[in-house]
């Protein structure tokens, strides 16, 4: 076991990718069919070695812990290995996490009593495979304070992230979080250099930026604050991510936003899929219901059109396809889809039915929902827009019915 204490952050309210996180946490939102977008980041951390985890969690919080408890709940105290969630907590002053820093900073006891080599602070919501080791390596040879990762982004959607500038033995000389003109690399201006929103600290380093951060005004934030505070008085360095997807190019998604959590999940059901869910050598773990396996209907009629089938479709258990059909779809658990139903390029949470006739494509179906028989979801822009949150990119979200 490395002697790394590892903090997710998994308390943001996750706005833009309402109103699927209306009722949970964004961390918590469904994910490829059977995963939940946190079990990524504790995979990572599982395959690399780290074994205590810190999560804290916010806002509606029961969904995310009770995942964390059915499907997380696999080390041993006894032997120094847990994955603990901490919500916010009344201990003097302090209330609710304002930002990411002050997260840090209102559980700095841990770090104290723990007594790690290393921190890794890490988020919750985003879609990789990292070996979070290589990272912590380069961190303890450098003799860094902090270690930020980092990969190479078109400079087109920079405003986007934090930006950094660095020199040539990969240390930090700038960062701007979500800038209005990002820095381009010197070797190629149409990239530029991002956060990952990953950091490894010196625990000493970490007590103490943290704590001088609260006593400051702003926003309390890692990209808009503390790091950029860092850098004329600490060692502040770069790691340059490696990918652990094995395939080109580097695979990390911010599914901060209906469109991108749409089209990260479309990158799974291609025939040969963009972010690898079968690599033996990196398992990805989540919490597997007691479902039975998904079944697939057709009658003797189906020759005129009832027949259950699911092309290029990733279909979780407990499905029921029966007599209808699926194209390029990411069906969550329970999911039943009816007879001459048609569902394309659509994402559908637990316990969906889609009735008969019905038809869907490009959306996202919440939770529970039954489209009724005949509905038709994704084929006439202004009939969704007066029924449905619609993206920019034209998905549909029914959350709701």
């Amino acid at each position: 076991m490395i002697d790394t204490l590892a903090f997710i952050l998994a308390g943001g309210k996750g706005e833009r990718l309402a109103p699927l996180t209306n009722r949970r946490a964004k961390p918590a939102v469904r994910f490829g069919g059977s995963y939940r977008i946190i079990d990524f980041t504790l995979s990572n951390c599982v395959n690399s070695g780290i074994r205590r985890v810190i999560v804290l969690p916010q806002y509606q919080s029961f969904s995310l812990t009770q995942h964390l408890l059915q499907g997380w709940n696999i080390f041993s105290p006894e032997v120094d290995e847990y994955i603990y969630a901490v919500v916010p907590q009344k201990t003097g002053e302090e209330g609710w996490y304002h930002s990411t820093a002050d997260a840090i900073y209102q559980n700095l006891a841990f770090v104290t009593t723990i007594a790690p080599a290393t921190v890794l602070v890490l988020g919750g919501d985003h879609i990789y495979k990292m070996n979070y080791a290589d990272m912590l390596q380069q961190h303890l040879r450098t003799g860094a304070d902090v270690t930020v990762g980092a990969i190479e982004i078109p400079r087109a959607v920079g405003q986007q992230f934090g930006i950094l500038q660095i020199a040539d033995d990969a240390q930090i000389i700038a960062f701007e979080e979500k800038p209005a003109q990002p820095m381009g690399l010197p070797s190629d201006p149409e990239h530029a250099y991002a956060s990952m929103g990953i950091y490894c600290f010196q625990p000493q380093v970490l007590c103490g930026v943290v704590t001088e951060d609260a006593a400051l005004g702003g926003e309390h934030d890692f990209g808009r604050n503390v790091i950029p505070h860092m850098l004329s008085r600490y060692k502040v360095m770069a790691y340059n991510f490696k990918d652990e997807n094995k395939k080109e190019p580097r695979y990390w998604r911010d599914v901060g936003t209906v469109d991108t959590y749409w089209e990260a999940n479309m990158d799974l059901v291609a025939v040969d899929p963009v972010f690898n869910l079968y690599d033996r050598e990196w398992p990805l773990r989540t919490y597997q219901g007691q479902y039975p396996s998904a079944k697939f209907v057709w009658g003797q009629e189906w020759a005129g059109g009832r027949l259950g089938m699911a092309v290029d479709s990733n279909v979780s258990a407990g499905c029921i396809i029966s007599g209808g059909r699926v194209y390029h779809s990411v069906l969550s658990p329970n999911v039943r889809i009816h007879s001459y139903a048609e569902v394309r390029d659509a994402i559908l949470f637990d316990r969906v039915e889609v009735g008969r006739e019905a038809r869907v494509q490009r959306a996202i179906v919440d939770e529970g929902v039954t489209i009724p028989p005949g509905m038709v979801v994704g084929y006439d822009p202004e009939e969704d827009a007066r029924r449905f949150p619609v993206s920019d990119k034209g998905i549909v979200v029914v959350s709701d019915l």
